[in-house]
């Protein structure tokens, strides 16, 4: 069995890079820039560089390489096809088939929270289970969905955008994908300021958030925590609007647990008992109990979730 493989995670501005054990030990990590000029052309070369100069620093063999796994931020289909990262400036693009005449080494590529999604179930706040939800709260919700340890990709790429899901039929403003009334509108670092100033213009109730200038979603999560009135109605509000899609998405997916990463995860247990207590509210019987957890590897999840995306069953 080979030694080794290397994860990687694709970001708009660094990519980061992982040498693994098999066993799922982090051997060493480090980062490149994301070149993205002329649609991002260089990206992947310059990963097949840095990898090479990887196995010639430490005298690996390329026999002794499991492969090379990598994240990106865009949808992917299960032929490893990229359909599209805006971020990256790429359209439609084999990646995974480049990067492996790239490096003769096999590569597989998943959409990055799913990726992220994998390496919460391998190694970090769900290691060991098979099935997951992984809901990413930062500037957007992104989300990740394993099922018999296996990523979800769906027909278009689409799998585990739970972000995206319509919480809300009677709303009036955008999503930035287009739609209205999306989950991410009040659940993501911007969506939960929205609800904020939403709360704010309504009500006259006395807050130390309108001492605030620029308010800002850990400035609301300061002051739920600091236990403000006002920030609480705002925080049961996003609670129960992310617990309940949660409940929803249990009914079909039956996970072991959910974990909750991104920004505004770093709130901690407070927030994660308010998600919780919807949760139990709404969700089917049989799946009322299941945990809800931080996410534990922060920004290491990706790269991960892409070493394991390339080892075989162990």
């Amino acid at each position: 069995m080979s030694a080794y493989c290397f994860g990687i995670d694709i970001g708009g501005t660094s990519v980061k890079c992982g040498l693994f054990l098999t066993d799922g030990t982090l051997v060493e990590k480090w980062e490149i820039p994301t070149r993205t000029e002329n649609k991002g052309e260089g990206i992947l070369p310059d990963i097949a560089d840095t990898i090479k100069k990887k196995l010639e620093e430490r005298k690996i063999a390329k026999d002794e390489v499991e492969g090379v796994g990598f994240g990106v931020p865009g949808p992917v289909n299960s032929k490893g096809v990229v359909l599209g990262a805006v971020n990256l400036f790429w359209g439609n693009k084999e990646a995974a088939k480049e990067l492996s005449e790239l490096t003769g080494l096999p590569a597989k590529v998943g959409n990055d929270a799913n990726v992220a999604a994998l390496g919460e179930a391998w190694k970090g706040a769900a290691e060991g289970a098979k099935n997951i939800i992984l809901a990413t709260l930062g500037t957007g919700v992104g989300g990740g969905i394993i099922v018999d340890g296996k990523i979800l990709y769906g027909a278009h790429g689409a799998g585990g955008e739970i972000g995206h899901a319509n919480i809300n039929h009677q709303e009036t403003e955008s999503c930035n994908c287009g739609n209205k009334g999306c989950l991410e509108q009040v659940a993501s670092a911007t969506g939960i300021v929205r609800v904020a100033k939403k709360y704010l213009a309504a009500s006259s109730e006395e807050s130390s958030l309108r001492k605030i200038k620029n308010i800002s979603a850990k400035s609301v999560l300061d002051a739920y925590k600091a236990g403000d009135k006002l920030a609480e109605k705002i925080m049961e509000k996003v609670g129960e609007d992310l617990g309940g899609a949660l409940a929803i998405f249990s009914c079909v997916v039956d996970p072991e647990a959910i974990v909750i990463g991104g920004g505004v995860s770093r709130a901690g247990q407070p927030l994660l008992d308010c998600i919780q207590k919807y949760y139990k509210k709404y969700a089917f019987n049989v799946c009322k109990d299941t945990p809800i957890v931080a996410a534990k590897l922060g920004n290491d999840a990706g790269i991960y979730g892409a070493a394991r995306l390339v080892i075989k069953e162990m």
